[in-house]
């Protein structure tokens, strides 16, 4: 009898290994690996945190399998404050949508105390408040601009921080 926590990772492998072949990336050991990892996880996870997950890759291998997740359009890397890339899905798991256009229209919530990155990634929200920021952008700089990427990242203390 397999444990439970054994039939959870190969259900993120899976998935992971699904998504990668979906995106017509070649599935390698490191990819899936990293990709599990993701996956697993609902917060965006710094390079260590990667590579603490994953102890027995070596770190080239795993900017490389981060680098081709990103260029794939699987993860995105999103900026902090702390000059710290973090690497997350986003909504590729919920989002059917194969434009690449809708996948990464989500916001990030950063702790500024212990520098933690959470993915506000709601179904229902992601779409309207793009059309909310696109009226604006084209409100304020008139018509025919048409963003394709937006980043929006709320800052504060999380609920550990904040007690």
């Amino acid at each position: 009898m397999k444990s439970a926590h054994h039939s959870h990772t190969v259900s993120d492998q899976a998935q992971a290994s699904d998504l990668l072949r979906a995106s017509g990336v070649r599935v390698t050991d490191a990819r899936l690996g990293v990709l599990s990892v993701l996956l697993d996880t609902k917060r965006a996870l710094s390079h260590l945190e990667v590579q603490d997950a994953l102890p027995e890759m070596d770190r080239v291998t795993l900017y490389r399998a981060l680098d081709c997740l990103t260029e794939a359009g699987l993860t995105h890397k999103i900026p902090g404050d702390d000059r710290v890339f973090r690497y997350s899905t986003g909504s590729e798991q919920s989002g059917e949508s194969k434009t690449g256009v809708t996948q990464h229209q989500h916001g990030h919530f950063k702790c500024t105390r212990c520098a933690r990155v959470f993915c506000l990634d709601d179904a229902e929200q992601p779409a309207s408040l793009h059309e909310q920021l696109q009226a604006t952008l084209q409100a304020t700089l008139g018509r025919g601009f048409q963003s394709h990427d937006i980043e929006l990242t709320i800052k504060g203390w999380c609920a550990d921080c904040s007690d």
